[in-house]
């Protein structure tokens, strides 16, 4: 697709950010719809003066989505919510939010549309999140059948809220819980899923109208990834496991929270492998060799460690 005027809703978040770097990397405008534009003004740097705008959207309001995508080349949409807080619900914004994007991008005649899912996207799911990005597929592709739909496990990078998290809690607690341990992930770095976002609009014959599942090169367990967080920010710290039952009821306490760190609805979700589905298309669809997690995270990990990047190793043989 030649340069042009690309709208990303949700560019200021974990995903966003690199997907807007990448873009003004190419040369392309970028406009950031955003709920609060002056929140993003850290993407700025990002590009060359004026290359990119942030604007104020709300894909909970047709009218404010509709004035974003005015004379846009492509639209990516990258809006979700993990858990449901305040008017931030998963139906208005996974499925609504999602069918007034891709009404508005089909309406200002845009050449591409983008949006984003997540492995194990289903409309008959138990689980509110995984159900309404099902029901969202549907209405993208109601209202937009060429659209490019991705797919990405959890995604791991600098900024993210899965190894982070990890990391911050085995510091913490005296012990560390392990939940749904059993449970397979293919963790994904966030620049490869930005990558193949973009590549995707530059090629919107090749893929328009499919969905791709985008997984890293390593199916582990939950417990594996946390047994790795820990050897990597150096620490001894016994993981233990939790009896389903048991995390139940935390769920259900701790959804009660502010910002909770765990819902029920989480849980249900947690319960299913997260990995690319058999047969399933996924990076090498865009020529991109899926990076190892442990060419990342280490980078950014250290500062977990005792003293940092000054920490010397320990040793760590232990039973997972």
């Amino acid at each position: 697709m030649a340069y042009g005027l690309y709208t990303v809703f949700g560019g200021s978040g974990f995903l966003g950010r690199h997907v807007v770097q990448r873009l003004a990397a190419q040369g392309h405008r970028v406009r950031v719809a955003v709920r609060k534009p002056y929140l993003a003004a850290f993407l700025k740097p990002l590009g060359h003066i004026g290359q990119i705008q942030l604007v104020y959207a709300d894909v909970r309001d047709p009218q404010s989505v509709a004035k974003a995508v005015e004379g846009s080349t492509a639209v990516i949409n990258l809006v979700g919510v993990l858990s449901e807080a305040g008017h931030q619900k998963f139906d208005a914004i996974h499925v609504e939010g999602a069918a007034n994007v891709a009404r508005a991008a089909a309406q200002a005649g845009c050449l591409g549309l983008a949006h984003v899912s997540a492995i194990g996207a289903d409309p008959e799911s138990q689980a509110g999140y995984a159900r309404t990005k099902g029901l969202g597929e549907a209405r993208v592709r109601e209202a937009f059948p060429k659209a490019t739909i991705v797919r990405p496990s959890v995604m791991f990078g600098p900024e993210d809220g899965f190894l982070n998290r990890f990391a911050g809690l085995i510091k913490m607690l005296p012990i560390v819980p392990v939940i749904c341990g059993k449970t397979r992930f293919q963790p994904v770095y966030v620049g490869d899923v930005a990558e193949a976002i973009v590549a995707s609009l530059h090629d919107p014959v090749r893929y328009a109208g499919k969905t791709f599942e985008l997984g890293g090169p390593s199916v582990l367990t939950m417990r594996e990834v946390m047994a790795y967080v820990r050897e990597e920010i150096m620490c001894k710290k016994e993981l233990v496991n939790i009896p389903d039952a048991l995390a139940k009821v935390q769920a259900s306490l701790l959804g009660l929270l502010p910002n909770a760190p765990l819902t029920t609805d989480q849980l249900m979700m947690l319960q299913k492998d997260n990995v690319t589905a058999p047969g399933a298309q996924g990076l090498e669809a865009f020529g991109i060799t899926p990076t190892p997690m442990e060419a990342i995270a280490p980078s950014y990990l250290v500062r977990y460690r005792p003293k940092g990047r000054f920490s010397q190793p320990i040793d760590t043989a232990q039973p997972r």
